[in-house]
């Protein structure tokens, strides 16, 4: 739960918009890098060993898990940029406090303030 202290400054505010598409950015070229990642492993082929296999699907399960969280935070990144657009960016949407700067800085997309975000776990 956020306080009135914790309101950003048009300066933060200015600082922290132009991080977070930054970040949108940068995830949705990530995402486009992990797709090729993400395809079925052939198994069909026989220049692969057994081993071989196992490993491309282990790469491949992987790059599908990466994919799960980049898409998760691209989409946190597109609701805080409409949350710039209403004028409603850097307040919780939980209890509708302020967001800390310092939670910003280093989350720019969070959604939630600390306190919130803690009592969800």
């Amino acid at each position: 739960m956020g306080s009135m202290s914790d309101e950003l400054t048009a300066a933060q505010t200015t600082e922290l918009c132009a991080r977070l598409r930054a970040l949108k950015s940068d995830l949705e070229a990530q995402f486009i890098a992990l797709d090729t990642s993400a395809r079925p492993v052939e198994l069909d082929q026989t220049a692969l060993g057994r081993l071989s296999r196992m490993s491309a699907m282990q790469d491949q399960a992987m790059a599908i898990a990466n994919r799960s969280t980049l898409r998760t935070r691209l989409a946190c990144c597109t609701t805080a940029l409409a949350a710039v657009d209403r004028d409603e960016y850097g307040l919780c949407r939980s209890c509708e406090e302020p967001i800390a700067y310092a939670r910003l800085a280093a989350y720019p997309e969070a959604p939630l303030c600390i306190g919130c975000q803690s009592e969800r776990g």
